[in-house]
């Protein structure tokens, strides 16, 4: 079977606000076994599902596959929400939706989130660092956020540009 696509900026369906799932069912954990295999094969250590154009309240994530050694332990993560927040701390962001590109982004650097796995049951986890970033990124995807909706207005209004330029290069190629 055939990996879904990673939409890319500046598609629209990336600005969607995500509905919430009310009942996690086949479909559901179909759509989150897809999206953890094109985490993986991309790679990224996080992805939503409107990132593949399912307008839904699902995140997976897993921050440690990637260092030596490590295996992978994916996280699927229904209607997640930040219940608490404390600190700030600056990260360099990439994102598989917005290519060739990263950013400094404020953020929270600790967080609780909460939500449910695929069997329905309520997680809870209280997140620092790298893994804290993660959620809240993926978390602004479920409402329509970019990670460059959070860096300063001209190097966004930059990105935009060159990314206009290289789509505009692709059709005439």
């Amino acid at each position: 079977m055939a990996l879904r696509e990673v939409l890319r900026f500046p598609d629209k369906r990336l600005k969607g606000i995500s509905k919430t799932i009310n009942d996690i069912d086949a479909k559901v954990r179909e759509l989150a076994r897809d999206m953890i295999d094109v985490m993986y094969d991309e790679p990224g250590i996080g992805l939503a599902a409107p990132q593949i154009g399912e307008p839904l309240r699902l995140i997976v994530l897993d921050t440690e596959w990637t260092e030596e050694g490590k295996g992978k332990a994916p996280l699927a993560l229904v209607n997640p929400e930040i219940i608490e927040r404390s600190g700030t701390i600056i990260w360099t962001e990439g994102c598989l939706s917005v290519p060739d590109f990263t950013a400094d982004v404020e953020r929270s650097e600790t967080i609780t989130v909460r939500g449910l796995d695929l069997d329905g049951k309520e997680l809870q986890e209280q997140a620092t660092g790298l893994r804290s970033v993660c959620f809240q990124h993926e978390i602004d995807h479920l409402d329509g956020i970019l990670f460059i909706d959070r860096i300063s207005r001209l190097r966004r209004s930059l990105y935009i540009k060159k990314r206009k330029k290289s789509l505009r290069n692709e059709s005439v190629s």
